[in-house]
């Protein structure tokens, strides 16, 4: 036998541990949401350096291009200039220049020819990034909306809840009430709890005879002595 007033506590404490555990889901709703964005940011962060290593190595072989035009025009302005000379000094310096630019030429297109099998590899790599940036942006999108669902649901079950918690408590006498709330609070959701074999389920201390008669015979509210929690003898 368990005493009314114990009996409309329990389903109190039941409702409470729901609440409870409504407000920490959506406590945590925000931080499910940051999740997602960072998911999506890494994916982004991911393309965006792929794309960006690309882009420098077009722009260093695009350096090099340049080189070896700048190299080239002073090639063809020597072969020019031996045209003109009539000095074999002159014309074996023209052609002393015009080789070692050419060996130049060659080192750089060397280089060129490199960048431009980094190009290629980089290639594949951008292309599997914007896969894994498309797909993370879809399924980003569709645990948002389902988030969205759950947390408009959570919301209709706290207020529901919270009513039918209001209605409850407003049968309780008032200061067993606070009484309760206040174990509540300190004893993590476990205010009210059973005593089995004449041990307490709080604190599993086992109660004074006399404790256990009064929870038994069920005629006013009875609490542990050790812990504070209000017993209640099932049947």
């Amino acid at each position: 036998m368990i005493l009314p007033a114990v009996t409309q506590l329990l389903v109190i404490q039941d409702r409470d541990r729901k609440l409870r555990q409504l407000k920490i889901e959506l406590k945590n709703a925000p931080l499910e949401r940051k999740a997602f964005d960072a998911r999506l940011s890494a994916a982004s962060n991911a393309l965006d350096a792929a794309k960006l290593k690309a882009k420098e190595i077009e722009v260093k072989r695009k350096e090099l291009e340049n080189e070896v035009r700048t190299r080239t025009d002073r090639i063809n302005k020597y072969e020019q200039q031996k045209l003109e000379t009539k000095k074999n000094e002159e014309y074996r310096a023209y052609d002393h220049a015009i080789e070692s630019l050419k060996i130049e030429i060659a080192g750089i297109e060397d280089k060129e020819m490199e960048l431009m099998e980094a190009a290629e590899l980089q290639k594949p790599i951008i292309a599997a990034a914007e896969k894994e940036s498309a797909a993370t942006k879809s399924q980003v999108q569709s645990q948002s909306a389902d988030l969205d669902a759950k947390v408009k649901a959570l919301e209709a079950q706290l207020v529901e809840i919270q009513a039918d918690r209001a209605k409850l408590a407003a049968d309780v006498d008032e200061d067993l009430l606070d009484e309760y709330q206040r174990l509540f609070d300190k004893k993590d959701g476990h205010a009210v709890v059973a005593l089995e074999n004449e041990i307490c389920q709080g604190c599993h201390v086992k109660a004074q005879t006399h404790v256990f008669h009064a929870v038994r015979t069920a005629k006013v509210v009875t609490a542990c002595l050790n812990c504070g929690r209000i017993l209640y003898l099932e049947s």
